[in-house]
């Protein structure tokens, strides 16, 4: 396990041994997403294919009218 600390700028280390791994260096983007409890941390400079599987998948799915169904609801409500 690799830990790193918080700074009261909000800024982080990220361990040698995981920018080694991925290839990061000085300047390198890095997308944050929330998942649930989680922080997923994405480094952009490899392709969208590494991507996949990175999600469990769900537990159900929703056929394309049903995922509109659920947007037009939310946003009706807004």
């Amino acid at each position: 396990m690799h830990y790193s600390t918080i700074t009261s700028k909000g800024q982080v280390t990220i361990p040698v041994e995981i920018r080694e791994l991925f290839s990061l260096s000085t300047g390198s983007k890095i997308e944050f997403i929330p998942y649930n409890d989680y922080i997923i941390a994405i480094p952009l400079n490899k392709s969208v294919k590494n991507l996949k599987g990175i999600l469990p998948k769900p537990d159900n799915s929703l056929s394309c009218e049903e995922m509109n169904n659920i947007i037009k609801e939310n946003h009706d409500r807004d």
